[in-house]
């Protein structure tokens, strides 16, 4: 069967839980920004969690299905519509064939995420379907949907009548806690450019996308030395290095970005800490204008808190196998 997509909507790609390894040679792991959505929709409509499925940012597609299809819509809270007739999000949908599934105005989150039985069998480069767009590889046809597209599915029968307990669906507010672990060089800050990241609240901008989360509302001071050799004239420039996922620059000290999925994987800026895994997808479900404050932990509380992430994904997976 296929997918024909008569809108895109917004930002819309092939995603699937992304290719890791690469990122010492500068390939980001891509990948769905909500890793518990995307593995939610995939679960819902009988896929292993590796199935490659739709993300689209803050305005979902218009699609029309050739055949038969069950599907499952996750993530931000947004309606759902078959032929304009509202229908339900985190559960599973029978579609037939000619039938139109659009989306309507986002109330809450951010990213949407569509599963179809059988994935989207787009073509695996280095390990995997997701489209890392600066590449311009992955994905389908190493680009965002655009109308016209015609999306192969994989073979799948698919699972109906399966929807997810209310108690393990996310909720996306506009007033988020976002818990980071400091360093490596936050040691860069004075006491009251520490006090500006951690103890008020930043607002995320408008520009939010798979490469970065820019905030705004306050100012970092940097304490006062010598650029080393190498390094900008910024005072959070740095001589180059690497960045993880989830790594948090402030260039000039003025707005902080959240490296997110698709980013680069070095360079010369600060990173004054770290988002953890745990929140990564809370991180990628909120939408410009959502208040943000960064609260540091650990890393024995981090590495806490990914391991009740593991569990609540297990149950997800449970509760629908």
């Amino acid at each position: 069967m296929a997918i024909e997509v008569i809108e895109p909507g917004l930002a819309t790609s092939i995603q699937d839980e992304g290719r890791p390894g690469y990122y010492n040679v500068g390939v980001p792991p891509s990948g769905a920004l909500d890793l518990y959505s995307a593995a939610a929709a995939n679960a819902l409509v009988g896929n292993a969690p590796t199935a490659a499925v739709i993300e689209s940012a803050y305005m979902g597609p218009k699609l029309r299905f050739t055949e038969p299809a069950v599907v499952a819509v996750t993530g931000a809270d947004i309606p759902v519509l078959i032929n304009g007739a509202s229908a339900p999000s985190w559960e599973s949908l029978d579609l037939k064939a000619g039938d139109e599934l659009s989306f309507g105005i986002l109330a809450g989150g951010a990213r949407i995420y569509l599963a179809i039985a059988g994935g989207i069998d787009v073509p695996v480069v280095l390990g995997s379907r997701s489209l890392y767009a600066l590449g311009a590889f992955g994905g389908f046809d190493g680009r965002a949907l655009q109308a016209g597209d015609v999306l192969p599915v994989g073979a799948g029968a698919g699972r109906m009548g399966r929807s997810l307990p209310t108690e393990l669906r996310p909720q996306f507010g506009k007033e988020v806690d976002v818990r980071i672990v400091l360093g490596l060089y936050d040691y860069r800050l004075t006491d009251e450019g520490l006090s500006s990241l951690v103890d008020r609240p930043w607002q995320l901008s408008p520009v939010a996308d798979r490469i970065g989360f820019r905030y705004s509302g306050n100012t970092l001071k940097w304490k006062d030395r010598k650029q080393p050799f190498g390094a900008g004239s910024d005072p959070s420039n740095i001589t180059d290095a690497g960045y993880p996922v989830g790594s948090i620059q402030v260039p000039g000290g003025i707005e902080p970005i959240i490296l997110h999925r698709d980013a680069v994987s070095g360079g010369g800026y600060a990173q004054v800490g770290t988002v953890i895994s745990a929140d990564m997808d809370l991180v990628a479900q909120s939408a410009p204008g959502a208040m943000t404050r960064f609260v540091p932990v650990s890393l024995d509380e981090a590495l806490a808190a990914r391991a009740l992430a593991k569990a609540r994904r297990a149950e997800m997976i449970a509760a629908l196998s």
